[in-house]
């Protein structure tokens, strides 16, 4: 049975009446006013509503109450029972999600009812549309410009622990003695005493932690051997085969051996270099990937808005939040974010990220989108000699003049390649042939370029101005932004492992970003209106005041401490927000 209230229903009574002014003035003003004013409604409670039966079952939990609590345990990066605990006691979740009421079935959540709601969240990807849906609502409410983002990448880590090789041999192993003992007794039975003494005791297994750095290469050795044995003896075993362990141990002997189908040595070992990144990094977590320059773990794409005015004050949200495994390059992930926020016409007129993005194919597709992509290229540029950029250009593409001022004999354009001939009589007497990428031919000096390399010395030229570094300095931006993603949500070290539920922490995560700047960003304007308005009622006082106390003499004088012992008028002048006093000596 589902149970779902339309919290856009107003009450007859306000529901939130014994709370003191000053309370409900915090409450409305934190963020928890704002996720009851915008976030609560945008929770896609219709669309999880089909996940359950209409009429079998006890009644579900209200099912805007239940998504919230799942955004909100991330948003403070809390465990079960700590989330279950803030529910029923934290008035600002009660706010934040609208109950009023003290009823146990309103503001109680057993664990086991949070965790099978997540699990649907995570399974079917619900996780993107709770974000992209309230997402899209601050944007409207706060009317966020996106002609401007920026994107970049940042590491995380799953709940698993960091292991060598030994231990992911040795790991394996134990994983998969343990399932077939627990499914196929008889055939656990079957493997040698020793294997089963050596890994399938916990106790017994943390002998491999102790390894000397000398015999680490004759354990590796050793535990490869086991494995492979294991791996032969079930191959032919249908039953055994289709074990998620006994695949892993697949794996692990493919990624990390190679097979000499020799008899006295059939595994050796591969070489660190030629183990794949994408291989398996612990058994417990088969999605976590490599990566060389931060290790272990999972990577996440993030997108924001910026703006590059800095006299104003504009709300910068998250567009969008993707994870990868940590092997992936970043020059992948900037296309599908592109993609994905044109879907949901948020597409940027200029897009800022660092070289990993920057390559060329990247920036003709951007193009396609109307995106400028503003990236510098990968790798030093060329300091010594002329280059390509140095020859002037028309519109098109076409060379018009070398940087002497001679003109091309002839042009070329064949398979995307152009071919400028000059002539020779004038390059051989140029004193910059030496550095010139003009090459001597049979007939003519010839300079040989393709359309990407015509664009990629644009670039390089481009990248040498100011203009592009006024631009791109805005990019360093995102940096703090990740340091925020990180310091207040905990996404750095999750306690979730596989890729959907570490893809559900840090989506939901971002969202917990959104709603944090958003409440600063209301807070800030509220102080700013107050402010003026006091200002502005400080100033009729002012004006009313002095209104009345000359309303009579608008001419008077004073006597002044002066020589001739004279006396100085003051005009008093009454404008509509100000008001002038001019002293006049007579």
């Amino acid at each position: 049975m589902i149970t779902i209230n339309s919290h856009k229903q107003r009450h007859l009574f306000d529901p939130w009446v014994y709370l003191s002014p000053k309370r409900r003035k915090l409450l409305d003003e934190s963020w928890a006013g704002l996720f009851q004013k915008q976030i609560l409604l945008t929770l896609p409670a219709k669309t999880i509503a089909s996940y359950f039966d209409k009429s079998m079952g006890r009644p579900t939990k209200e099912l805007h109450t239940a998504l919230g609590v799942l955004v909100l345990q991330q948003t403070f990066n809390l465990t079960d029972l700590e989330t279950v605990e803030q529910f029923a006691f934290n008035i600002q979740w009660h706010y934040a999600l609208n109950i009023p009421e003290e009823s146990d079935s309103a503001k109680y959540m057993c664990p086991k009812t949070l965790w099978n709601m997540r699990i649907v969240v995570t399974e079917n990807n619900l996780d993107e549309k709770i974000f992209t849906d309230a997402t899209q609502k601050l944007i409207d409410t706060f009317k966020v410009d996106p002609s401007q983002q920026r994107i970049d990448s940042t590491h995380i880590k799953s709940n698993m622990r960091r292991l060598g090789r030994i231990c992911i041999f040795s790991s394996g192993i134990h994983k998969f003695l343990v399932n077939l003992k627990r499914g196929h007794e008889e055939s656990f039975q079957k493997i040698d005493s020793k294997i089963i003494n050596t890994y399938l005791s916990k106790k017994d297994l943390g002998c491999f932690s102790r390894v000397k750095p000398s015999d680490s290469h004759k354990t590796l050795n050793e535990v490869s051997k086991d494995l492979f044995d294991l791996v032969q003896q079930f191959k032919n075993c249908d039953e055994i085969k289709n074990m998620h362990s006994y695949k892993q141990l697949e794996r692990i002997l493919k990624e990390q051996c190679n097979l000499t189908g020799a008899d006295d040595n059939p595994v050796e070992l591969k070489t660190p270099k030629d183990i794949p990144s994408d291989s398996l990094q612990n058994p417990s977590d088969s999605d976590a990937t490599y990566s060389g320059h931060k290790g272990q773990g999972y990577q996440v794409q993030i997108m924001e808005t910026f703006c590059s005015q800095e006299e104003e004050k504009r709300l910068n949200l998250l567009t969008y939040v993707e994870v990868e495994p940590a092997h992936e390059s970043d020059a992948h992930g900037l296309i599908p974010g592109v993609e994905s926020v044109k879907k949901r016409n948020l597409l940027p007129e200029e897009l800022l990220a660092d070289s990993l993005y920057g390559s060329d194919e990247n920036c003709q597709r951007a193009k396609e989108c109307s995106v400028e992509l503003i990236s510098p290229l990968m790798g030093a540029p060329k300091t010594e000699g002329l280059c390509l950029s140095d020859f002037t250009f028309t519109e098109e593409g076409c060379i018009i003049s070398c940087p002497q001022g001679h003109n091309p004999v002839k042009i070329k354009m064949k398979n995307g390649r152009i071919t400028v001939a000059f002539d020779s009589k004038s390059c051989q007497k140029c004193p910059h042939l030496s550095q010139c990428p003009v090459k001597e031919g049979k007939k003519f000096h010839y300079l040989r370029y393709s359309d990407k390399e015509l664009r990629i010395a644009h670039r390089r030229a481009y990248e040498k101005t100011t203009q592009f570094q006024d631009r791109y300095r805005w990019r360093a931006g995102i940096e703090g932004t990740m340091s925020e993603y990180k310091r207040r949500t905990g996404v750095g070290k999750l306690r979730v492992r596989g890729l959907k539920a570490v893809r559900f922490c840090a989506v939901l995560k971002a969202l917990a970003i959104n709603i944090f700047r958003a409440t600063a960003f209301l807070k800030a304007k509220q102080a700013k209106e107050l402010c003026d308005s006091a200002i502005a009622s400080a100033k009729i006082q002012i004006i009313l005041f002095f209104k009345e106390l000359f309303s009579a003499v608008k001419l008077f004088f004073i006597k002044v401490d002066n020589p001739n012992n004279r006396y100085c008028p003051i005009h008093i002048y009454f404008g509509t927000d100000f008001l002038r006093v001019h002293h006049h000596l007579i």
